[in-house]
């Protein structure tokens, strides 16, 4: 089969003549000296990745709470708010809350001393609802696909009903109609859930996910899809590389440019290597891409 010399890619098909040296990688002459990439090691995530908002909100809100600083006790049943009442140990009228007949508050000590409420919460239930709506849209887009004009159409549909809903004024009543909803965790609760998730999420992410990859080289694929598994080898002369369709929320809004590939391999026993959630991907695809083009070219 006959080759045009000029174009590297085609002359791989080329039988080497008596005396011919192969040579790698030869740039054009005047062609700027680049820095040689031997390969480059995709990982793939689960999508554990993607509840960073979650451990980061808790964090952030822990902050507003103890910012706030409000303070709240646990009251029996039955007990009254009085205003301006005459207390005991007190010269000034006081804003008291009375306990009913017989009851007591969870924190006082059993000997009439005066206690303190320990419990710092934020003084409006905000923090609550931001934390909670964080965790339900988390949840959801991390396990419901959406891709391509589905996401956008379902992005702009939430938006613009939250837009609406608070133009409206309509979120005191929808929180009233749900009995008065009052969301309120105190800052050393944010800071429970918060913490161990973070520890969680970052071995998860650094350390599990790092346990399934492909590394490609110039003319051949190593790769390991589940963790345990030995690397396997195959010949990436005829590899097509692809990246799937992306899902607005989770590959940009929470992953900033994260998206999935796929590898099919030729031959007769060809393979599929599926790496879901690959961190900077488009970056990493003209790589790749440069690495499976790369062909050997003689020189006679």
């Amino acid at each position: 089969m006959s080759s045009d010399p000029s174009n590297p890619a085609s002359s791989s098909t080329v039988s080497t003549p008596p005396g011919a040296v192969p040579v790698y990688n030869v740039p054009a002459p005047g062609t700027p000296a680049e820095e040689k990439v031997d390969h480059i090691v995709i990982y793939g995530h689960s999508n554990m990745f993607y509840w960073w908002p979650v451990w980061a909100a808790c964090f952030i809100l822990a902050g507003w709470t103890y910012a706030d600083a409000y303070q709240m006790a646990a009251v029996p049943p039955g007990s009254q708010f009085a205003d301006q009442a005459h207390v005991e140990g007190f010269a000034e009228p006081r804003d008291a809350i009375v306990a009913p007949p017989g009851k007591h508050f969870s924190l006082a000590p059993g000997d009439a001393k005066a206690v303190h409420a320990d419990m710092t919460v934020a003084g409006g239930n905000g923090p609550g609802v931001i934390f909670v709506m964080t965790v339900i849209l988390v949840a959801i887009v991390s396990t419901v696909t959406l891709r391509g004009l589905l996401s956008v159409i379902a992005l702009i549909s939430i938006f613009a009903a939250v837009l609406a809903l608070a133009l409206l004024g309509w979120w005191d009543e929808i929180f009233r109609f749900f009995g008065g909803l009052d969301i309120r965790i105190n800052a050393a609760g944010y800071l429970f859930l918060g913490i161990p998730l973070l520890i969680i999420w970052a071995f998860v992410t650094f350390v599990m996910d790092r346990q399934h990859y492909a590394v490609f080289d110039e003319g051949q694929i190593r790769y390991v899809l589940d963790i345990g598994d030995g690397t396997k080898v195959v010949d990436a002369s005829q590899a097509v590389v692809e990246k799937k369709r992306s899902d607005v929320f989770r590959h940009w809004l929470l992953g900033f440019g994260t998206g999935d590939l796929m590898v099919r391999t030729g031959g007769a026993h060809g393979v599929l290597i599926q790496l879901e959630n690959v961190f900077n991907i488009n970056s990493k695809l003209r790589v790749i891409h440069n690495k499976l083009q790369t062909k050997a070219i003689v020189v006679e």
